[in-house]
């Protein structure tokens, strides 16, 4: 799928919270429904809650992909270790993610850090080797 010309990397901002976790329920609904059983999946929405996502972004930085004014992915860096890394199901294998863990890379070296954790779900995983990343 082509990029859409109006596509930024950007710092979450307070108003973005209602539509990120629209975002994050959504994706986790339809690539986690999947591979894991339903009560994991309310696992996960249980980890990204509103309250989660808002303390993320204040303990750490949090960068969503804006394309023609919608939210379509996000991911945190929270002191050494990227998480919640999500792009909405039907952009997936746009260059998106890829384009957003180096954002985020960035912010880590900008920070400082030298050593990178990263959490990894069962869906991510292809995309994670795909950049070379070895869970």
């Amino acid at each position: 799928m082509r990029h859409s010309d109006d596509v930024s990397i950007r710092k979450f901002r307070e108003p973005d919270l209602c539509e990120l976790v629209r975002l994050i329920s959504e994706t986790i609904g339809i690539s986690y429904a999947e591979v894991y059983p339903p009560r994991a999946v309310q696992f996960f929405n249980d980890f990204h809650s509103e309250k989660k996502i808002a303390d993320r972004s204040k303990t750490g930085t949090t960068l969503v992909v804006e394309e023609d004014g919608e939210l379509v992915a996000t991911g945190s860096l929270v002191d050494d270790e990227i998480l919640a890394v999500f792009v909405h199901p039907r952009l997936q294998r746009g260059g998106r993610g890829k384009a957003l863990m180096n954002a985020l890379e960035n912010e880590a070296r900008a920070s400082g850090v030298t050593e990178i954790g990263l959490s990894i779900s069962l869906p991510s995983k292809r995309f994670y080797e795909s950049l070379g990343i070895r869970s």
